[in-house]
């Protein structure tokens, strides 16, 4: 057969995965001929194994009389995805298994086990599949969570850690003599004028060091963390960043769970994966609510707070007093920030009304990966404008 060009074959590709299994049958009667060799171009996958491409996918989204079921076939079906699929496609088609077929169960047996993706998705699915897990396999669930989990945070910690202490030390000087905290910056501009022309070289008169002691609790961090349905990614990254901060003692941080009610998890900031068992995934929001708590019972020293609201601002509760609210933080002098999502992933779905509203008033809102994250914690401790 020819080769096609790279767009055809990608077309011919998608008729292959919508007609499945019939394909073959409809390709005439659809001037599509030559679907199979050419799908299996554009995919380089080879015709024999188009077979093992529609099991795989029929076994989430067919009949659900169709396809294989049990845990024996699991290992094959995961094995599969990851041959024809990239990784972010098998998380998806992971957590539809989940969602469309009942599959927490058979996830969680021994044989399927080796094959799960290790991501933020895995965890998100099985926090919102909560009760639905099996007592007998709630301890492997926790295992996989506890998996994820540290391996979120020994990557982010170090850069958060450095950030954070950076940005507060270079907050202040220090007469203390140090090679190691010598303010080159702000030596080399207080002395310019002491250039020595003919040797060509900088005299400094006097010298200037960064702070090398730093003190507890400089500043206060509230996280308020929407835990509606459309939340999950941002409340796994949520209790991992919290984590950190709390690990720090020059921050004090304290977090909010919330949907229609306001859960203080900050005793649980030491171990994320417990307090992500605690969080109840779905129902309704009430961000007006959180704010209030938060307001009312932790803020205390507002010029030195920072308050993390992460939500779409799809408020179940009054905009009108949550705008009334957030505008009182702001006037208080918290750095107030939304973030509409915290993850990796694309752009979210969000109130763009309400994010229009409470931008105006002086509190930013954005999407934000925990790296992003880092920056602008680095920017608010240094007194930077964080746009």
């Amino acid at each position: 057969m020819a080769r096609v060009s790279d767009d055809r074959a990608q077309t011919l590709l998608r008729w292959r995965l919508a007609l499945g299994p019939g394909a073959e049958k409809q390709e005439q009667s659809l001037g599509l001929g030559g679907l199979e060799e050419a799908a299996g171009e554009a995919a380089g996958i080879p015709r024999e194994r188009l077979g093992e491409l529609d099991e795989a996918l029929e076994f989430v989204y067919g009949d659900k009389r169709a396809g294989r079921g049990g845990a024996a076939y699991l290992p094959r079906w995961l094995t599969a995805l990851r041959d024809f699929f990239a990784h972010d496609v098998v998380a998806m088609v992971q957590r539809d298994a989940v969602e469309r077929r009942g599959l927490a169960q058979l996830l969680l047996e021994p044989e399927a086990l080796p094959y799960l993706e290790r991501n933020v998705d895995l965890v998100a699915t099985l926090l919102a599949a909560g009760a639905l897990v099996p007592d007998e396999a709630k301890e492997t669930a926790r295992q996989l969570v506890h998996e994820v989990v540290s391996e979120l945070r020994r990557k982010l910690e170090t850069e958060v850690r450095t950030a954070v202490l950076g940005a507060l030390r270079r907050g202040r000087r220090s007469p203390l003599p140090s090679a190691r905290n010598l303010d080159w910056r702000r030596t080399l501009h207080h002395n310019l004028g002491r250039w020595d022309q003919e040797k060509r070289r900088l005299v400094a008169e006097r010298f200037w060091f960064h702070q090398n002691q730093r003190r507890r609790h400089d500043w206060d961090v509230v996280l308020a963390v929407d835990q509606s349905g459309s939340m999950a990614d941002s409340v796994v990254y949520a209790a991992v960043m919290g984590a950190i901060f709390a690990s720090l003692d020059v921050l004090r941080t304290r977090m909010l769970l919330f949907d229609t009610e306001v859960v203080d998890v900050t005793p649980m900031l030491g171990d994320p994966v417990e307090l992500l068992f605690s969080a109840q995934l779905g129902g309704g929001t009430d961000i007006r609510r959180a704010v209030a708590y938060a307001e009312e019972h932790l803020v205390e020293r507002p010029e030195r707070t920072l308050f993390l609201l992460v939500t779409d601002l799809y408020e179940g509760g009054d905009a009108r007093e949550l705008v009334a609210r957030m505008r009182g933080l702001v006037e208080s002098r918290v750095r107030a920030l939304c973030l509409l999502a915290l993850t990796d992933a694309g752009q979210p779905a969000y109130n763009h009304e309400l994010a229009r509203e409470l931008t105006q008033i002086g509190v930013p809102c954005f999407a934000c990966t925990p790296r992003l994250l880092v920056d602008v914690l680095g920017k608010v401790l240094r007194g930077e404008q964080v746009a």
